[in-house]
């Protein structure tokens, strides 16, 4: 299913769209777990959101075991932010914002709530990368890029950038 499921990459619309709530985790949601698992895999990336394969739905992936070792993919439907404290900087990249890094300010430590794949309540307490992704992921769902985080100078930068990388021929 990993090919099927294409990355969606700025400017298209369907990343600035609020993603909806999942009300029944069925067999079709099951399947789209695996698929944006391998394709989160395949990319590589550590974290993937729906709305990033073109589903408009609450849903993430996101594995942050070491790249040899073995895999632990992580699943949360409808997460939210539940608490958050303390603030850091990290360098970011994103599988829908092509060839651009920066340093955004996060949150340091979040609580999130959501469920799991069988509907299992989780809360999970974060802090250091995975207090980043998560927050970087759910971002997605509410149609917010970490370029939204940057300066309007960077961001403008890196628009100019894109452009011109759009217009080469490939």
């Amino acid at each position: 299913m990993a090919d099927d499921l294409k990355i969606y990459t700025y400017p298209d619309p369907i990343l600035r769209a609020k993603a909806e709530p999942i009300v029944n985790i069925d067999g079709g949601t099951q399947s789209l777990i695996n698929g944006m698992g391998e394709r989160m895999y395949k990319a590589p990336g550590i974290g993937l959101a729906a709305p990033q394969v073109g589903l408009s739905k609450r849903l993430i992936v996101y594995d942050l075991s070491p790249k040899n070792g073995a895999k632990n993919l992580s699943v949360l439907i409808n997460p939210e932010i539940v608490l958050a404290e303390g603030d850091v900087v990290y360098e970011e990249a994103c599988l829908s914002v092509i060839d651009f890094s920066a340093e955004v300010k996060r949150r340091a430590k979040v609580k999130v709530r959501g469920v799991d794949r069988d509907g299992n309540p989780l809360d999970i307490e974060a802090e250091g990368l995975l207090a980043i992704c998560l927050q970087h992921e759910i971002d997605h769902l509410n149609g917010v890029l970490f370029i939204d985080h940057i300066s309007p100078l960077k961001r403008t930068l890196y628009n100019k950038k894109l452009k011109k990388m759009m217009k080469k021929p490939s």
